[in-house]
């Protein structure tokens, strides 16, 4: 059997998506550790890591810079602890997106993939909000890449790279790794970080501009297993996947 692609899921708007909840979170925590209300929020469907939409949010809501420094990390803290209060919102108000049920158990199911996650969710908010929509059991959690670990998001594949490797034993390079995601941050994160990028024009940025940035494939959304998994293969130089059945 040939050596795993390890692959690379992202979370909101690749496959679920919370609404409002997450900016609720920001406004609770901010005002639990300022002691006031936050007037500007994280801009939507971005994909940076929070501790970077943390920091944007303190100094846009008039935090002193050097304030800053104090409030972000207990911030960090109280994110997880507060997003699992709304564990009962998530699953009432979040939606899976359109074939990410099928698509994480056609690439699970696919001895020739290792999935796991990068994204700029901290690891514990990564959990809560798959574990709320079922969706923890497709991947390999431990061996993912989070904001928890490295703000800046291309660092985030070469830590997994690493705990895949000596999860596999093999070694993951840009040949043999896939980020599957919708924003341009996942595309910047593949190609700064060191992955092919199959993108999903499934958030806010269209199929266009994915590809403009550099992405290896644009996929309308997940719905098409057989598409899905032929990009991943494909981008990897693996040839031609079976159509999935």
């Amino acid at each position: 059997m040939s050596e795993p692609v390890l692959v690379l899921w992202d979370i909101d708007r690749t496959l679920l998506y919370v609404g409002n909840i997450d900016r609720q979170v920001y406004r609770e925590t901010f005002a639990q550790v300022t002691g006031r209300e936050a007037v500007q929020l994280p801009e939507r469907g971005t994909g940076m890591t929070m501790p970077l939409a943390i920091r944007g949010l303190l100094l846009a809501n008039g935090v002193a810079a050097n304030d800053v420094a104090t409030y972000l990390p207990r911030m960090v803290k109280l994110l997880p602890q507060n997003l699992r209060r709304h564990t009962d919102a998530l699953r009432n108000e979040g939606v899976l997106m359109p074939g990410a049920v099928t698509a994480l158990d056609a690439v699970h199911r696919d001895a020739r993939f290792l999935p796991t996650l990068v994204t700029g969710n901290l690891k514990p908010n990564a959990l809560v909000k798959l574990d709320a929509f079922g969706l923890t059991r497709y991947v390999d959690p431990d061996i993912g890449g989070y904001s928890s670990d490295d703000a800046h998001r291309p660092a985030l594949v070469a830590i997994a790279q690493k705990r895949a490797e000596a999860l596999a034993g093999q070694h993951f390079d840009r040949s043999n790794t896939v980020i599957i995601g919708d924003s341009l941050e996942d595309v910047r994160t593949g190609r700064e970080g060191g992955a092919a990028v199959v993108a999903v024009a499934s958030g806010t940025t269209t199929a266009t501009a994915l590809k403009a940035a550099g992405a290896n494939r644009v996929l309308a959304d997940l719905t098409d297993v057989s598409q899905l998994v032929n990009a991943v293969t494909s981008v990897t130089g693996r040839g031609r996947a079976p159509d999935a059945g």
